[in-house]
C-alpha cells in the first residue's frame, strides 16, 4: 500500500469517526447549556409581538420576516442562548432543539435576502411558518418559569383558502 493511499484511508477514517463522535459530543453539551427563566409577562409580550407580526405580514411581508428573525433571536438570548454571534446561538439552539432549528435557519436566511428584494411572498410565508415551532418551544412555560401560560390550542384551518393547519399563538 502506498503512502498516499494510506494517508487517504486514514483521513477517511478520521472523517467517519468525526461524524459518529460529533453528534454525541454535542448531545453531551445539552446539560451544560443554561436556560434562563422567562417571566410570564415576558412570555406574553413575546407571544403578542409574534401574533402582531403575523397580522402585519399581509401588508408588509418583508418587515414581518425581518421582525420575526429579530424577535426569535432576542427570545433565544433572553432564554440564555449565546448573544455573541448568530452562529453560536444557532449552534446552541440546535443542541436543545434539533428538530426546530432548521426553520429558524431558513427564516434567518430568508430575512437576509429580503433586504435584497429577492424573495417571493409565498416563500417568506413558508419561512415564517417553519420558524414558528422553535418560537413556540422557547416561549412555552418551562418548569423553572414562574407561572405557566395555558397550553397552546391547535386549530385546524381551511387548507383550500391557503391557511396553515395547526397554527398557534395568534392567527396568520
Amino acid at each position: 500500500m502506498s503512502t498516499v493511499t494510506l494517508i487517504i484511508l486514514l483521513a477517511a477514517l478520521a472523517a467517519m469517526a468525526g461524524l459518529v463522535i460529533a453528534p454525541s459530543v454535542r448531545q453531551g453539551r445539552k446539560g451544560e447549556l443554561p436556560v434562563r427563566s422567562l417571566p410570564s409577562e415576558a412570555r406574553e409580550q413575546y407571544a403578542a409581538r409574534w401574533a402582531g407580526l403575523q397580522e402585519r405580514f399581509v401588508d408588509s411581508p418583508g418587515w414581518a420576516l425581518r421582525e420575526a428573525d429579530r424577535l426569535l433571536g432576542a427570545l433565544a438570548v433572553d432564554r440564555g442562548y449565546p448573544a455573541e454571534s448568530e452562529e453560536k446561538r444557532m449552534d446552541a439552539l440546535s443542541v436543545r432543539h434539533p428538530e426546530e432549528i432548521e426553520g429558524y435557519r431558513r427564516l434567518h436566511a430568508m430575512a437576509a435576502r429580503v433586504h435584497e428584494n429577492e424573495t417571493a411572498t409565498e416563500r417568506m410565508r413558508e419561512a415564517l411558518v417553519a420558524a414558528r415551532p422553535l418560537f413556540e418551544q422557547l416561549v412555552r412555560a418551562q418548569p423553572h418559569d414562574e407561572r405557566p401560560l395555558p397550553p397552546p390550542v391547535p386549530r385546524q384551518r381551511d387548507l383550500r383558502r391557503g391557511r396553515v393547519p395547526g397554527q398557534r399563538l395568534g392567527s396568520f
